[in-house]
């Protein structure tokens, strides 16, 4: 197998899912560091212009999206699963989450640290990826709602851990546990664990389970240049054992699509789909600096649509 590549960046909330994940299953993993701020001349190379961090990559298989890093993690090493409990609980919790507390811990955190982030960054978020303001100044009206909600959504995982054991689904820690970590970790990390405890009321239960989490560590890690990587892809061909002709929504193999967020950073990436089924969709790309390229995403939370113009858009 190539080795494990992981385009990120230190303070990015979903990376620090992913470094976890690395280091929970004991991998060895490649580090390209890529910009909070696009261009990113060479990832975009890589993903056919997909701009969400993180993106993991092993030799000319490219994955974009959390959901489906954890899944290609699984088949790459099954063990220790991170899913002991089955996937739908750790999936549905994981949505809920991402979802639910992703403006309002943006709200909490730029109270704290908003005067320090460059505006390069605040408008690019702004234009390109989340479409509102996240300066402090626009922030700050709605601090209490932000606030209030982040302390809500903490008494739920409060209240799930007092049910189910040290982690959200039971004895063993889940993709549950490093999602619903993630957005909390950022907070700490930069605005002082202890003025968010007390600010979100995170209680003792909450913060033990944190530092379980923090213990697992990112594993073995070396550093690899962007460049590096582009050849990595370059020299290699789509290996990932991930084979499926089982679109739901009946889109055959063969057919030019678009896979766009619908969320945010809603820029569609193009390709011919080579695989797909209820979880997972793969398409292929060519590239002139890495020749042939499967990128794979996960169906929550992205549009799987014909592309304007194909031919044979769905099976009969």
């Amino acid at each position: 197998m190539s080795d494990v590549i992981l385009h990120h960046y230190d303070l990015s909330p979903f990376s620090e899912k992913i470094r976890l994940a690395l280091g929970y299953k004991g991998l060895a993993w490649r580090s390209v560091k890529v910009e909070a701020v696009p261009p990113r001349p060479q990832l975009d190379a890589l993903t056919g212009g997909y701009r969400r961090v993180p993106v993991m990559q092993i030799g000319a298989d490219i994955y974009c999206d959390t959901q489906v890093i954890f899944r290609a993690l699984e088949r790459v090493q099954p063990e220790p699963t991170l899913y002991p409990t089955g996937e739908g609980i750790s999936k549905a919790l994981s949505q809920w989450w991402d979802r639910s507390t992703w403006k309002p811990a943006i709200g909490v955190l730029v109270d704290h640290i908003g005067e320090h982030l460059p505006e390069e960054f605040i408008k690019d978020r702004r234009d390109h990826y989340l479409g509102y303001d996240i300066s402090k100044e626009a922030m700050a009206p709605m601090l209490p709602v932000y606030v209030q909600q982040m302390t809500a959504f903490s008494e739920w995982l409060e209240s799930i851990l007092a049910e189910n054991g040290p982690y959200l689904t039971g004895d063993r820690l889940s993709v549950a546990d490093l999602t619903c970590y993630h957005s909390l970790w950022l907070l700490r990390a930069n605005c002082g664990a202890e003025t968010i405890d007390a600010q979100l009321k995170l209680s003792a239960t909450i913060i033990a389970w944190m530092d379980r989490i923090a213990a697992i560590g990112h594993g073995s890690v070396t550093d690899m240049t962007p460049e590096e990587a582009l050849a990595v892809a370059a020299n290699a061909t789509p290996a990932d054992s991930f084979a499926a002709d089982a679109d739901p929504s009946g889109l055959k193999l063969g057919t030019r699509v678009t896979v766009t967020p619908d969320d945010n950073a809603k820029v569609p990436v193009e390709g011919v789909l080579v695989a797909a089924d209820a979880q997972e969709v793969v398409i292929a790309r060519d590239h002139a600096e890495t020749g042939t390229i499967h990128i794979h995403f996960p169906r929550a939370g992205f549009e799987t649509l014909a592309a304007e113009g194909s031919a044979a858009q769905t099976a009969a």
